[in-house]
């Protein structure tokens, strides 16, 4: 570790990235972001750190959601406050039936870079390049719109701030206590289709809270009922951004990436000898790694010990992205190597991007079945292979839009013209959501 600078990244193959044209452009920005003070703190890293520990140990849950790609345009209250209310109802669902601590990490506050299938976008024969993301250049279909900007990063950065601002705000304002959660939570099971296959399960928590208050636990004297911790985490894509944002912990010596708490690593960037694995290795915050239906037993191993070369439990979250259809036949042996070879890992599914498919409408859709089947196939695996099912990690909005079909409302291909919003991939509407906690609790349960 010795030899790891936070730019030793840049003498290494590197995927994904930007052609910016002005560089001077670009050190400037860098420059500016390098100066600015850190979006999140070390210490507050650790605290996830020591949390996602416990995940490893099977002492408690993961559930990481939000947007695919935050966008500037949507950059508002309401949307913050309706994806802060929905993780943390989902968050005391999950907690109430699986009798353990669930850690909410957002995918907020710095989700604003996105991989790309190709460098360009044809429509109606012309070519742009592909939009990245709104850190990088814009959605419009313009020339200009698509020209990478370093000086989105510094707008990035104060979106972000601004962010997480906020959801300091509401998880120690009063917006997290138990009572409005449980509140909004039976509003939502009182209005769905399917009610009478989640009321018992509301109606459980909703008398528990009664009977913590009647003996004395409430609001005015436990933090524990009306505050939480909810803590920020994004895909590492862009790792110039990353790097300005990265700093030495005058408390440990030890360097962290203060643009969120979490980082991972995706699909299409794990490569062993490239960019984004140099930077990763180095940078002491809790970080992931998407894993995909090609992984190998032994790419993973060396992917572990690149990226936890100490086998610490709680710095490496595994989120496995397979598909309905590919999980059952590759996740066992991936388990079964890494129970072997003693490495602590926490396991987490994301059920969201193998289940990607163009509806009959044009649409870039998926379906809540889909999503649903992957994760109790995920569930299904660990219980036999007798390793702990981790988390879930989803992308997934507060807001009533269109994207994903199926669900309790029967979303069809015919409704998504209705109120799809996305920038990027479909995200699980608030109903749906819910709908998969309600589900998830399930399987907690048992």
């Amino acid at each position: 570790m010795s030899q790891w600078q936070p730019d030793s990244w840049r003498s290494k193959p590197i995927l994904q990235q930007p052609v910016y044209e002005d560089l001077q452009q670009l050190q400037d920005a860098e420059k500016r972001l390098s100066s600015y003070p850190p979006i999140v703190f070390a210490a507050e890293a650790r605290q996830l750190f020591s949390q996602l520990a416990d995940v490893s140990q099977g002492k408690g849950f993961l559930l990481q959601g939000g947007d695919c790609a935050e966008s500037f345009d949507e950059f508002n209250a309401p949307k913050i406050r309706d994806t802060f209310k929905v993780l943390l109802q989902m968050a005391v669902v999950l907690t109430y039936a699986g009798k353990c601590p669930v850690t909410k990490v957002a995918r907020m506050a710095g989700q604003y870079a996105k991989p790309r299938s190709g460098d360009f976008e044809t429509i109606d024969g012309v070519s742009l390049p592909s939009y990245r993301g709104d850190i990088i250049n814009s959605f419009e279909f313009t020339e200009a719109a698509r020209k990478p900007d370093p000086n989105r990063m510094v707008e990035a950065y104060h979106r972000a701030s601004s962010t997480l601002n906020l959801l300091r705000a509401f998880a120690q304002g009063g917006l997290a206590d138990l009572h409005e959660v449980n509140r909004w939570n039976m509003a939502f099971v009182e209005n769905n289709p399917l009610k009478d296959r989640y009321q018992t399960m509301a109606n459980n928590l909703h008398d528990a809270l009664e009977f913590m208050s009647v003996v004395g636990i409430n609001s005015d004297n436990h933090a524990a009922i009306r505050e939480t911790h909810l803590f920020t985490s994004h895909e590492a894509l862009l790792l110039n951004y990353e790097q300005a944002l990265t700093r030495c912990d005058t408390m440990t010596g030890d360097w962290y990436n203060c643009s969120a708490h979490m980082l991972w690593i995706g699909e299409r960037t794990r490569q062993l000898d490239h960019a984004h694995v140099e930077f990763f290795r180095g940078i002491n915050n809790p970080i992931g790694v998407k894993v995909g239906p090609t992984m190998q037993e032994d790419e993973l191993i060396q992917l572990i010990d690149a990226l936890n070369p100490d086998n610490l439990p709680g710095r490496l979250t595994l989120i496995t992205r397979m598909g309905a259809d590919n999980l059952a036949d590759n996740l066992p042996r991936l388990l079964r190597r890494v129970k072997a070879e003693g490495r602590h890992v926490v396991w987490s599914s994301d059920p969201m991007h193998g289940n990607t498919f163009k509806a009959s409408s044009g649409y870039k859709t998926r379906n809540f079945d889909a999503i649903l089947r992957e994760i109790q196939q995920f569930f299904q695996v660990h219980k036999a292979e007798g390793t702990h099912a981790g988390g879930i990690h989803l992308e997934m909005t507060g807001q009533h839009v269109t994207e994903c079909t199926g669900g309790a409302y029967k979303i069809s291909d015919a409704d998504l013209a209705e109120c799809y919003q996305t920038q990027c991939d479909p995200r699980l509407n608030a109903d749906q959501v819910l709908e998969m906690a309600f589900l998830v609790a399930d399987h907690l349960k048992a």
